[in-house]
């Protein structure tokens, strides 16, 4: 559970006329350890710990409410002989551990027996009764809303439905209780149906946008792959605001984790080179991420590596390394390495003059994952044409760099691999001449 941040203000009882200040119920002794007069009647119903768990974590909790122990709110509050109070169970865990003071204070207690603070109880379950049920009323309003704007939908066309969608789309992005209900009343069939090769633009941003926002079952999934509805997808991730392209991604991404996905749903050119221009926009960071995270899972299919590459994909990816933020580069070298399995991937690889120095300069730099995918770029490349790549690449200070990674702490398996591409570069060399390339001082510092 989180921390609360605490809060000194006063608290009003709602629904009563009697104001308490927790301060000056502090200090007059209120809070004390006394019996509480007076019942709850439906509030005492709840149960306490079930509303602190249900609730969002407030930060107008009152001081007083929270344990000093634990810094969360109290459950079963008892008060010491210091007039100290504590949740139970926390107290008790401090006493156990052979702990004779009191927490707060540090003073000795002489009797560590502990007194139910049932005044204290009382007023916790009462403040948070009022908000429990607060939200639970709010949370049916909620509910209620979308049903309305479900039945709405079904029946209005044009900009009404334009307006309708952006309504739902506002309320199940800040309700999970309405995701719901969307989701139980059938809504997903429904907003699903809208999607269409006769679908405008406006229409179908806002319904993928809703979507991306529900939990879609197996046989909702099956139903959006049809191939009408993919393509209206693609046409507005080219033509779409930033927002809408993400949208789109995640949307696409989403039907892919579906076990019988068919890779031919997103092979498509115009994909792919929406997905390509939405990783080199530099203006949009989160469009970046997410054109190059799905590009990533369309490389998972083979056959679809010959795609990526045919849409130029290649240069600008390896221009983007020496730009990307180090949660993109390995999506980024990832892609690279999955197109350098291919022969036109291998080709466009050895053909970009950037691979080589990018690729090493990101030897031991960000992670191992991302060395081990420009390590296997690296390797691929000088395989193909040894005699121009690997000169070119220990040029680059690729010698040094893979004795950083067979000295490192990296798995057996990295290891193994630099010491290939390094017995490979040192072909061309004679054995003084390749040490001087290693820039062996230069390492050691």
């Amino acid at each position: 559970m989180p921390q609360y941040r605490h809060h000194h203000a006063s608290w009003r009882l709602e629904g009563g006329a009697q104001v308490i200040d927790l301060e000056t119920a502090v200090k007059d002794g209120i809070l004390g350890g006394g019996m509480a007069g007076g019942g709850l009647g439906t509030a005492e119903k709840l149960d306490l710990k079930k509303m602190i768990e249900e609730l969002d974590a407030a930060d107008d909790i009152p001081t007083v409410f929270i344990c000093p122990i634990s810094l969360e709110p109290m459950v079963d509050p008892v008060t010491l002989c210091t007039g100290q109070t504590y949740e139970r169970s926390n107290i008790l865990k401090w006493f156990s551990m052979g702990r004779l003071t009191c927490p707060t204070t540090m003073q000795e207690i002489w009797d560590d027996a502990v007194t139910p603070n049932k005044t204290l109880h009382q007023l916790i379950h009462t403040w948070f009764s009022q908000r429990y049920l607060l939200m639970k009323k709010r949370s049916e309003d909620v509910q209620g809303r979308a049903a309305e704007l479900l039945h709405t939908l079904g029946k209005v066309k044009g900009q009404a439905r334009v307006q309708t969608l952006k309504e739902l789309l506002r309320v199940v992005s800040a309700h999970p209780s309405a995701r719901k209900t969307v989701v139980d009343s059938g809504g997903v069939s429904l907003i699903s149906s809208l999607l269409g090769p006769f679908t405008s633009h406006a229409v179908g941003s806002e319904a993928i946008a809703i979507l991306v926002n529900l939990p879609l079952d197996s046989e909702s999934k099956q139903n959006l792959m049809q191939p009408a509805k993919i393509s209206l997808v693609v046409d507005i991730l080219n033509e779409g605001t930033i927002e809408t392209k993400i949208n789109c991604t995640r949307f696409i991404g989403m039907l892919m984790e579906e076990k019988d996905f068919r890779p031919e749903t997103v092979s498509s050119l115009s994909l792919l080179v929406g997905l390509l221009r939405l990783a080199k926009d530099k203006r949009h960071p989160n469009g970046i991420a997410a054109g190059l995270c799905l590009l990533k899972a369309i490389c998972f299919h083979r056959h679809l590596r010959s795609s990526v590459v045919s849409v130029g994909a290649v240069p600008p990816l390896v221009e983007l390394l020496n730009t990307l933020h180090s949660d993109c580069l390995e999506p980024a070298l990832h892609i690279l390495d999955s197109l350098s399995t291919v022969p036109e991937g291998m080709l466009a690889l050895k053909d970009c003059p950037q691979t080589i120095p990018y690729a090493v300069r990101l030897l031991m730099r960000v992670s191992e994952s991302c060395t081990q995918y420009a390590l296997s770029i690296l390797l691929m490349v000088c395989k193909d044409a040894p005699e121009e790549c690997a000169s070119q690449a220990v040029e680059a200070g690729l010698a040094a760099k893979l004795l950083l990674v067979i000295q490192s702490g990296c798995g057996p398996a990295l290891k193994q691999q630099a010491a290939e591409l390094l017995k490979l570069c040192s072909l061309n060399y004679t054995a003084s001449h390749f040490i001087s390339k290693c820039k062996l001082t230069r390492t050691i510092q």
